[in-house]
């Protein structure tokens, strides 16, 4: 299948690739690439110095300034943090928040997200999380109160690639109560897709261990917002916590992220030309991609991302028999929790990434046993297709 940029991407003209290149060459020696600063604590002047510049790597490190440099430069953003995951970054942000306090949540998020904020915020700290489809926005006005403290949305969402505009969102919140924080999880669209702070979110969030990283080698995350005082309550939990990432992985991350644009247009081809042969497989029921004409919010996604992504969901016809079937005849496709990389996987989120929702919870989010999602990676797309053909004839 024989495409131009112009049909997949929304916009060919955006680029990151000189602000994350351009960016780590190192001040003291003209080294191309920062130095690892191996080290976890600093040498101090005097006591003065104490608690100023770098002192103990769980509070600082200059690896790590560099690549939260970048990725506050690349969210349009003034600040940023980088975390040893991207559940520290999300506990962070959830951290922001007192027992009594209520946050709205998208109904559809990571299941990992779900499973800390039920877990953890509700069950142990008492925070109050009210769980809706914030693709509607009056559901969200009719539950804005007086306690409500944050908003936490995924868009797209996984694994349903359901979308919440986030202008409008943060417009209606901001004339209800300016005092509220919206954070977005950015994790699928990327720095390269979208960016949720031009459009009026507080805090953007990644798990830099999928496309920012993009080798499905290190456990990543950040978060970065504009507010200087946000910033400093985010640090201080961030550093009292203790989420820090390693400064090896601060520099593997530096260095992916150079190739981040080129990567996300492979991929984002990749996907959209997957996605089109899926849409017209006698064998699937429906697919969800934000690049498609047939997604319902696909004029949502022209507005606020610059392409559709490198994830795709479908449903095949059938049902978990269906589906195992399916998964067996797969050769390149690796089945596996996780996105992002370079090399295409594929999982069944009912039975992996969200078997800890209840099956009436599954029902309702329409995260069926016959829902597979797939992340596109950098093989050569005819091989791809090939391969999901071979598994089709298992059906």
């Amino acid at each position: 299948m024989l495409v131009q940029e112009e049909d997949y991407l929304f916009d060919t003209e955006f680029t990151i690739a000189t602000k994350t290149i351009h960016k780590t060459c190192d001040q003291t020696y003209g080294a191309i690439n920062p130095p690892i600063y191996m080290s976890s604590t600093f040498e101090l002047k005097d006591v003065e110095s104490f608690g100023k510049g770098y002192f103990y790597t769980r509070c600082g490190n200059p690896t790590r300034t560099v690549v939260e440099e970048i990725i506050a430069e690349i969210e349009q953003n003034n600040y940023a943090i980088a975390f040893s995951s991207g559940m520290a970054a999300i506990q962070c942000v959830i951290n922001l928040l007192k027992e009594g306090d209520e946050m709205l949540a998208m109904d559809d998020l990571y299941g990992g997200t779900i499973g800390y904020l039920k877990a953890i915020a509700m069950e142990k700290h008492g925070i109050k999380v009210k769980f809706i489809d914030m693709t509607n926005l009056d559901e969200v006005r009719k539950q804005m109160n007086g306690n409500v403290k944050l908003i936490y949305l995924e868009t797209p969402t996984n694994p349903t690639m359901k979308l919440t505009d986030i202008k409008e969102l943060c417009q209606m919140v901001r004339q209800i109560n300016n005092n509220v924080i919206v954070a977005v999880d950015n994790t699928f669209a990327t720095p390269y897709l979208s960016t949720p702070s031009i459009l009026g979110a507080d805090i953007t969030l990644n798990s830099g261990t999928k496309y920012l990283g993009g080798h499905s080698d290190i456990l990543f995350g950040t978060l970065s917002c504009r507010n200087k005082e946000l910033y400093d309550n985010l640090f201080k939990i961030s550093y009292l916590t203790g989420g820090c990432p390693s400064p090896f992985d601060c520099y593997l991350v530096t260095r992916s992220l150079k190739t981040l644009e080129v990567r996300m247009k492979q991929q984002i081809k990749n996907a959209y030309i997957l996605a089109k042969y899926l849409e017209g497989h006698p064998k699937v029921e429906k697919v969800l991609y934000p690049g498609l004409e047939s997604h319902p919010q696909y004029q949502l996604a022209r507005k606020q991302m610059r392409a559709g992504g490198a994830m795709i969901s479908f449903y095949i016809k059938g049902g978990a028999a269906e589906v195992e079937k399916f998964m067996k005849g797969l050769e390149l496709f690796t089945m596996a929790v996780s996105l992002g990389g370079v090399e295409s996987l594929i999982q069944i989120p009912a039975k992996m990434t969200h078997s800890g929702l209840t099956e009436a919870q599954r029902q309702e989010l329409r995260i069926t046993q016959n829902l597979i999602r797939l992340s596109a990676g950098l093989e050569h797309v005819a091989d791809l297709i090939k391969d999901l053909e071979h598994a089709f004839k298992n059906v």
